[in-house]
């Protein structure tokens, strides 16, 4: 269970950090600063890369049968990752409307 909680918090942290990038970005778009918003998608992008290393162990252990008890903070990380997914989504949409409204 303890190494469990070890990747969850990588999960967490690594998810939280990339949405702050993404934020980051869309901040940086709306001052017309378009390469360092780019920039902060792509560190947002190396920080999920990071999450999804630990997450891609934990399923390929569970679909080698070695199951791990679905836990509060299990599924917290799991919406953390998630979360910051459609960060990433409505970030790269909120720049090219920026893109546009600012010509």
């Amino acid at each position: 269970m303890e190494g469990l909680e070890l990747i969850c918090f990588q999960l967490i942290t690594a998810a939280g950090t990339a949405k702050s990038n993404y934020i980051g970005a869309i901040q940086k778009a709306k001052e017309g600063e378009y390469e360092e918003a780019q920039k902060l998608i792509l560190e947002g992008d190396e920080m999920m890369k990071k999450g999804h290393m630990p997450h891609t162990d934990l399923i390929q252990k569970e679909a080698a049968g070695e199951g791990m008890p679905m836990t509060l903070i299990l599924t917290h990380a799991e919406d953390q990752m998630a979360a910051a997914e459609t960060f990433k989504i409505m970030a790269e949409e909120i720049i090219e409307l920026y893109k546009k409204i600012n010509g």
